[in-house]
């Protein structure tokens, strides 16, 4: 009988992106690891930026992902669920994910518990931060009114503009930034805003591009999912422990 007791944390695919390996070869990846996580996975979570551009219409989504989209549509229709996090680059979702792919969306940070531990799980944009431009920007991207005269221009102008501003950021640019120490780490500042009493046993992030744990003096344990442009990396949740992993 197969121990449907894993829970699977990624983030970052970054779906589209033709940076640190080629769009489609990434894609063809992820599937081969979404249909391996399947095999014994009690949950799925996405944790935000799986695709690099998304900008959902009424009647039109982007163009390709088939892959991606039907292997997801599967593993639903088997009854695992899978939950997807709104990330900076794919805030834009409307309901075709949870409609047609079966998808849960979280437009915001969630707490949740497993096995008796808690998890505080977020993309992580915009948490802790001080920068005031990025804020701005944020402000920008979730503003409706705006959302709604983008959505009046036709896809092919609104999808083009998108993923030429996509190219244009730090990871179309291959530039990535190292650990800054807890100081300087808007998502560990972030961490360590929460009261005592709440007690979070598990802090996983996406967003900063970083495989790594970080432990905090009160004993709780950020986890950075770190991405899949270079390194394919995840985490897995067994009932006792969570560790990092990387796809084969």
């Amino acid at each position: 009988m197969i121990d449907r007791g894993k829970i699977y944390f990624a983030s970052d695919f970054h779906l589209g992106l033709n940076a640190g390996s080629p769009a489609i070869e990434r894609e063809k990846k992820v599937v081969t690891w979404l249909v391996k996580a399947a095999a014994d996975a009690r949950e799925i979570w996405l944790l935000g930026d799986i695709f690099d551009f998304w900008w959902e219409y009424k009647l039109v989504v982007p163009k390709g992902f088939t892959r991606f989209l039907g292997t997801l549509s599967s593993i639903t229709d088997s009854g695992i669920p899978v939950h997807f996090f709104t990330g900076n680059h794919d805030m834009w979702v409307g309901d075709y994910l949870s409609i047609e792919c079966g998808l849960t969306i979280h437009t915001s940070p969630l707490t949740t518990s497993f096995n008796g531990k808690k998890f505080h799980l977020a993309h992580g944009e915009g948490l802790g931060i001080k920068d005031p431009g990025f804020k701005i920007l944020l402000k920008i991207f979730h503003c409706k009114p705006l959302r709604v005269l983008y959505s009046a221009m036709h896809p092919s102008i609104g999808v083009g503009f998108g993923l030429k501003w996509s190219l244009n950021s730090r990871l179309g640019k291959g530039i990535t930034k190292e650990f800054m120490g807890e100081e300087k780490e808007d998502l560990i500042r972030y961490a360590l805003s929460f009261p005592e009493d709440e007690k979070i046993d598990y802090f996983v992030f996406g967003h900063r591009h970083l495989a790594t744990t970080y432990k905090l003096k009160n004993g709780a344990e950020i986890i950075f999912l770190g991405d899949w442009i270079k390194h394919s990396n995840y985490a897995v949740w067994d009932g006792s422990e969570l560790a990092f992993r990387l796809a084969d």
